[in-house]
């Protein structure tokens, strides 16, 4: 009774102050389900939904803690079980097997709460009852009356569940034979099983008999086992050993000597000779680590500690111990030996922490906006000693922190001044702790506290427009520019995220990588698109995301792509008929030319390919005025076709061609065929006048190649101190165009054909000056991969720009026929 009193205290003591309680059964896998803290706890009630991932859960260890690898706690708060279950191993003698865990509940940077939980780990029927032997034989003198007992083993279930372990028994007999089971609990919960004579035996007329005891658990489904008993008649031994107490409680102090008994049992036997002779031992429901630490004696009883106590905390040791006579069958009895084991050594404190955000065991970490406060680290003190020499107090001695207490050996540290990372990011921290015995045990636990940055500063770019230049038909992945922005926050706040965004949400041909790099993902077309202009977005990748944006124009430079195509004549061939008068102008029309390059690669250089044997027609290289070339006499008229050929100012070079069909019709008042002498001098004339002028060529060819290569070369000094301004923007190059080029005018020729060419050529010759030193101080960026613009084949006074727009044919003819 005593016994049954003392662990039912214990398991109120054990189960009270508890937040939950949940129960698994034994046996199940690792990783099973066992429930819910958060929302049982409904702690979660109280806070803002975009909060609560900001709650998590872990389970709190202690230190020298057995069953710290039972169970496991993911952050939401589901509780599952670590490993397989025993209940058999976990809680031997208890009715109920649990274990006891203390959950942390953290919120951001501080705790919310310490809970404990109970978790009843509920015992499934997987042992049968077990008789130590399958059968056993006894005897009954014949001289015994009615109501003679005899014992017989009784069958041991290691199940600890109530039902699970509690065995009912059967005999099995038949009718004639006068024998009945009686069987009663004793202390250590097993039953004592005695066969009963119900009447007196003749052992003349029957000598033997076999009965069955059966015996079952409460379980499901039932677990049953069977002993054979043998019964002979004859005289017996009929008295088991009894103890002189039930009971033994005993008190040892942890520094007990082994050769000092714990104590001496003892048990007497009625009977004489060798059935009175008993023998000690523990029984079955001893623990191995009971056993580990004691010894007993089984002739004279005599417990003794085998092994030194290597804890300082109280235990308490329940022994099991059988005495049994030599008798046969053997009777016996048990005897509870309580063993409690006190210390009276003064051991250090032991100091756990637990912090909210840990970097490793000694570090923990919080953020620099941490409220003054913020609950940031569980501290848990550990001394078993008993008396003045268990009681312990703590303090921290600092301007940052603070210890608060909990209760007795609960503390938490919590914010007491705000922290500012950029004056100081790390703090040393010394927690200390003594004990009230003498002399005093301290112990010190020391650690640091890691300030970490917020995510507050913006990126910023160098600049708020990026302007770029590259390339038309280029392959994918062709480098445009690089973009850079800055970020002064650390770690991920400082790691940049580019991204580009096009304003009318039409695609862009760009992508960008995380480094800043833009490169092109098709090939551009600079006649369908000469410039880009689009915003990149950067953003850092702190918890919250800081962004900011810039502009990007990427001008697209023209390559010679396009050949030029003849806009007048719009037909290939064209027939026209020419009417002279001696009094006409010697302008016949004017070839009109289209080129969908840029003006760079669109000055054009006309000339008579084919059909001009008689050398009566020239065309003007600068304008394409097709004009006579000398006086038209009347054995001219007829039939001449002219392939004509223009080529552009790109490289390579591109040409077009056209073919017409001019019929000369001349007027009568045109001069007839000259003499044949006149023809003679006429030719010398023009022989001399070929010398001349080839002559007049050849100097001013010189001339002209001279101030060419000069030109060529200060260019080329230009580039090579000015490679990220080789091409001027489209718009700066239009409103230079304007100065060389009659667009949307009529491009017929009217006037004089000699005033013209003169002031084309000067135009043309003003087209080197075009990119100045001036226009080169834009703020441009090339791409990484340096290309020079071509360099014309043709000195640049024979190139003339054409209007793209048509006009009418114009023909010039005399007034009168």
């Amino acid at each position: 009774m005593l016994l049954s009193l003392c662990v039912l205290l214990s398991f109120l003591t054990k189960t009270l102050c508890v937040d939950l309680v949940y129960h698994v059964e034994e046996g199940r896998s690792p990783s099973t389900y066992i429930g819910n803290i958060a929302t049982n706890t409904k702690l979660l009630d109280n806070v803002q939904m975009k909060d609560r991932n900001k709650v998590w859960f872990s389970i709190i260890q202690q230190s020298g803690a057995a069953d710290k690898q039972l169970f496991n706690v993911s952050k939401n708060g589901k509780l599952y079980t670590a490993q397989v279950l025993d209940a058999e191993s976990l809680c031997s003698y208890a009715k109920e097997c649990f274990k006891t865990i203390k959950i942390a509940v953290r919120r951001a940077k501080t705790f919310m709460k310490i809970l404990k939980i109970k978790i009843v780990i509920d015992d499934v029927n997987d042992h049968q009852p077990e008789f130590p032997l399958t059968q056993v034989s006894i005897q009954f003198s014949e001289r015994d009356g009615r109501g003679t007992k005899i014992s017989v083993p009784n069958a041991i279930d290691k199940d600890v569940g109530v039902l699970n372990s509690q065995i009912t028994y059967q005999l099995e007999k038949s009718s004639d034979e006068p024998f009945a089971l009686l069987y009663s609990k004793r202390i250590d919960g097993t039953s004592k099983l005695e066969i009963i004579l119900e009447e007196k035996l003749d052992r003349e007329a029957k000598d033997r008999y076999v009965l069955e005891v059966i015996a079952r658990d409460g379980g499901s489904p039932v677990k049953q086992s069977v002993l054979t008993v043998y019964i002979a008649v004859a005289d017996e031994n009929d008295n088991s050993p009894i103890f002189s107490q039930n009971v033994y409680n005993i008190s040892i102090r942890n520094r007990h000597q082994k050769s000092i008994p714990v104590t001496t049992l003892f048990a007497n036997d009625l009977d004489s000779g060798k059935n009175g002779k008993i023998v000690y031992r523990f029984s079955s429901k001893t623990s191995d680590v009971a056993k580990y630490q004691f010894i007993l004696n089984q002739i004279t009883g005599e417990i003794f500690l085998s092994n030194e106590f290597d804890f300082n905390e109280k235990v308490t040791y329940m022994l099991f111990v059988e005495a049994t006579d030599k008798g046969s069958p053997p009777l016996s009895s048990i005897a509870l030996v309580l063993v409690n084991v006190i210390n009276d050594r003064n051991n250090q404190p032991k100091i756990d922490v637990n912090f909210v955000s840990a970097l490793d065991e000694n570090t923990a970490v919080i953020t620099e906006d941490t409220k003054v406060g913020s609950f940031i680290a569980y501290v848990m003190i550990t001394d078993d000693d008993i008396g003045q020499n268990g009681i312990v107090s703590c303090n921290l001695q600092h301007d940052k922190f603070q210890l608060l207490t909990m209760n007795s050996k609960e503390f938490k540290i919590i914010v007491k001044n705000p922290v500012d990372r950029e004056k100081e990011d790390h703090y040393q921290i010394v927690i200390v702790c003594s004990d009230k015995g003498f002399p005093p045990q301290k112990t010190e636990r020391a650690f640091s506290i890691q300030v970490t940055d917020v995510n507050d500063v913006q990126p910023q770019f160098t600049k708020n427009t990026f302007k770029f230049l590259t390339y038309e038909n280029e392959e994918p992945n062709f480098p445009v520019g690089f973009i850079n922005a800055t970020d002064e926050d650390l770690g991920l706040g400082k790691r940049l995220t580019f991204s580009l965004q096009n304003s009318n949400d039409a695609s862009l041909p760009f992508k960008i990588t995380d480094n800043g790099f833009i490169s092109t993902t098709q090939s551009l077309d600079r006649e369908r698109q000469d410039i880009y202009k689009f915003q990149v977005w950067v953003r850092d990748n702190g918890i919250p995301s800081l962004s900011n944006k810039a502009n990007v124009i990427v001008e697209v430079m023209d390559e010679n792509d396009n050949a030029p195509h003849f806009i007048f004549p719009s037909v290939n061939p064209f027939s026209l008929d020419v009417y002279y008068h001696p009094n006409s102008r010697n302008n016949i029309s004017v070839l009109k030319v289209a080129d969908r390059d840029s003006p760079r690669n669109a000055f054009f250089k006309y000339e008579i390919v084919k059909g001009n044997e008689k050398r009566l027609f020239t065309i003007d290289s600068y304008t394409g005025v097709l004009s006579f070339s000398r006086t038209v006499y009347q054995n001219d008229a007829g039939l001449y076709k002219l392939q004509c050929a223009v080529r552009d100012s790109g490289t390579p070079v591109l040409t077009a061609t056209t073919n017409l069909s001019l019929t000369l019709i001349v007027s009568n008042k045109t001069l007839k065929m000259m003499k044949d002498k006149h023809i003679l001098l006429d030719n010398r004339i023009h022989v001399n006048l070929v010398i001349l002028i080839t002559l007049a060529s050849v100097i001013v060819s010189v001339v002209v190649v001279v101030s060419i290569t000069a030109c060529i070369v200060r260019c080329h000094k230009r580039n090579a101190l000015h490679m990220t301004a080789v091409d001027t923007s489209n718009r700066s190059f239009r409103e230079k165009r304007h100065l060389i080029s009659q667009t949307n005018n009529s491009a017929v020729i009217t006037g004089n054909s000699d005033e013209m060419r003169n002031r084309n050529i000067q135009l043309m010759r003003s087209r080197s000056q075009l990119f100045t030193e001036e226009e080169l101080q834009y703020d441009w960026k090339t791409s990484t991969i340096t290309r020079k613009l071509p360099t014309p084949t043709q000195p640049a006074t024979c190139l003339s720009l054409t209007t793209r727009s048509s006009s009418e044919i114009q023909i010039y003819a005399s007034h009168n026929m």
